[in-house]
C-alpha cells in the first residue's frame, strides 16, 4: 500500500533516513520505533504529503505522493497526530463530521449518507455514547478514539498515528492500540503509528518498521525480534519473543 523507494529524509544538513526501501502492508497495524529525533514524525508526515523527501519517492496504492494533489491526498490518507483536542462547547460529533470535509460541497453542508458515516465512525471505535459531549469534558483516552473516529470518517485506505498513546496510562494504551489492530484487520487499512512502547508494538502489531539513522528495516515482527536490531538500539535492556504464542519479556 505504501512503498519507500531509495528514500532519504532529514531537515537541512542532516540526513535521518539513507537510500531506505520498504513496503508498508495493507490489511496490517505496524509500528513505527526508533528514539527521539531519529526521524519518526518527519516519515510520517513525508507519507502524508506534509513534507518533501530529499531523494527517491513515496508511492501510495502504486502513484507517486507528489502527484496526489491534496484533495486526492486527503481521500487516500488520514493523519491524526500528538495534539490534544481541548475546544470548549466543541461536540464529538461535530469532530468525526471534519472527516467528512473532503467530501462535502463547498458550504461543507453534510448529507443523510455523511451523517450515517459519522454515526457508524463513533460506533467503530465504542464513543456513540460521547457523541454530544463536548471535548474539553473528555480524558485522553476518549479524545484519541474521537480522533481515531474523525479518520475513520474520513473513509481513507492509510491511517498514520503520530505517537497516539502518548498521553495515555498503560490499560488505555492496550486498549487503544488493539482497537487499531481491529481497524486494520477488519476494515483493511494500513495503519502506520510511531510509539515508544516496545512491548505494546510487539505483543499487538503485525510488522515493525525500526529506525536507526541512517537505516530503516520494516520486518514482520518475529522476524524483527529474531534480526537483533531491537536489541541493537534498545541496548539497555533485552528481548525475547516466542513465535508460537506470540508472548513478549521486555527486561529493562
Amino acid at each position: 500500500m505504501i512503498r519507500l523507494e531509495n528514500i532519504t529524509l532529514g531537515y537541512g544538513s542532516r540526513t535521518l533516513v539513507e537510500k531506505a526501501d520498504a513496503e508498508i502492508r495493507r490489511g496490517a497495524l505496524t509500528a513505527l520505533l526508533g528514539r527521539n529525533g531519529t526521524g519518526k514524525s518527519t516519515l510520517l508526515r513525508a507519507v502524508a504529503g506534509m513534507q518533501s523527501v530529499m531523494a527517491g519517492r513515496i508511492l501510495i496504492a502504486g502513484r507517486a505522493a507528489e502527484e496526489y494533489t491534496p484533495e486526492r491526498m486527503a481521500l487516500t490518507v488520514a493523519m491524526v497526530t500528538t495534539e490534544r483536542i481541548r475546544v470548549a462547547d466543541l461536540r464529538c460529533r461535530d469532530v468525526v463530521a471534519l472527516g467528512r470535509a473532503p467530501y462535502t460541497n463547498w458550504i461543507g453542508r453534510m448529507q443523510d449518507a455523511d451523517a450515517e458515516i459519522v454515526e457508524r465512525s463513533l460506533a467503530t471505535v465504542g464513543m456513540s455514547a460521547y457523541a454530544d459531549r463536548t471535548m474539553d469534558r473528555m480524558s485522553d483516552g476518549e479524545c484519541q478514539r474521537i480522533m481515531i473516529a474523525r479518520a475513520l470518517a474520513q473513509q481513507t485506505p492509510v491511517i498514520l498515528l503520530d505517537e497516539p498513546t502518548a498521553f495515555l496510562d498503560m490499560p488505555n494504551r492496550y486498549e487503544l492500540c488493539t482497537l487499531l489492530a481491529r481497524l486494520a484487520h477488519d476494515e483493511d487499512k494500513c495503519i502506520l503509528f510511531s510509539t515508544h512502547e516496545l512491548d505494546i508494538a510487539l505483543n499487538l502489531c503485525d510488522d515493525i518498521a525500526l529506525i536507526d539513522p541512517p537505516r530503516l528495516y520494516l520486518q514482520r515482527t518475529a522476524e524483527m525480534v529474531r534480526s537483533g536490531h531491537l536489541e541493537k538500539l534498545f541496548s539497555a535492556g533485552s528481548v525475547s519473543f516466542d513465535p508460537v504464542t506470540r508472548s513478549v519479556v521486555v527486561k529493562r
